[in-house]
């Protein structure tokens, strides 16, 4: 489904935050990039969907070079791929109804998406993902009175509303607590096995990432220092990943 392929990524300032990376996801697996702070996880995520362009190698989507798509392909390239931020990425004064809506937006006109026009088909669509994640009783709920944990699951139901056969999850639990993650990522992790969604996930809780990957993949320096099954990931492993003290942005 997704592959990469030499990819680099050198910013502007000089500064090199991905090197070489190469690796190939199929579908429905649930893969976990781990790394410390600065690592170049969150840049590695972004540039699969070209919200960062790479400056070097080739991201493929199935068929799609979404790293040399122009840009009507890669809106359609987009629409196949959702995405969980740390920090939600919700319109807060938005009902929580209303924010999953935006995940047809990469359907719609620019008429039709800034005058919120959508089929009563999306709506009830929306209202199902909402009650999927547990949140039925806020549909109508403004996003700012919602905690950080509905916040998030507001954002997989928004994500979900794409009808995306990948997610890609930047930190999706790094700002909840250890009740919230475990609701998220246990919806996450059923995303993947059960409706065949491939998910790809950056976390910096290794302990989470054993328990839920099928597949790991370590950065450190803007390269993978490993990609295995969780049973492979040995102390002398992690120590390598997180070793590093010359960290790049």
């Amino acid at each position: 489904m997704l592959q990469l392929q030499q990819v680099s990524k050198t910013y502007d300032n000089g500064k090199t935050a991905l090197q070489d990376i190469s690796f190939k996801v199929s579908k429905g697996d649930f893969v976990s990039i781990i790394g410390p702070s600065g690592a170049g996880k969150s840049t590695l995520l972004r540039t699969i969907n070209q919200m960062i362009p790479v400056s070097d190698g080739q991201i493929l989507f199935h068929e799609d070079d979404v790293t040399r798509a122009n840009r009507k392909k890669l809106r359609t390239v987009r629409r196949r791929m959702g995405m969980i931020f740390q920090h939600y990425n919700l319109v807060t004064r938005m009902t929580a109804v209303e924010n999953v809506l935006h995940g047809r937006l990469g359907y719609k006109s620019t008429i039709s998406g800034v005058m919120g026009r959508y089929t009563e088909e999306e709506k009830k669509k929306a209202f199902e993902l909402l009650g999927q994640v547990g949140l039925e009783e806020f549909v109508y709920t403004r996003c700012d009175q919602l905690s950080g944990g509905q916040k998030q699951r507001v954002g997989i139901a928004r994500a979900l509303m794409q009808e995306p056969e990948l997610i890609l999850c930047d930190e999706p639990i790094a700002s909840l607590d250890p009740k919230s993650s475990k609701v998220v990522m246990d919806y996450l992790k059923s995303i993947a096995k059960d409706m065949g969604i491939t998910c790809l996930v950056n976390l910096h809780q290794v302990d989470v990432a054993m328990d839920y990957s099928d597949r790991i993949i370590g950065v450190s320096g803007g390269k993978v220092l490993f990609d295995g099954p969780p049973s492979e990931l040995t102390p002398e492993i992690l120590s390598e990943i997180y070793k590093s003290e010359d960290l790049l942005v």
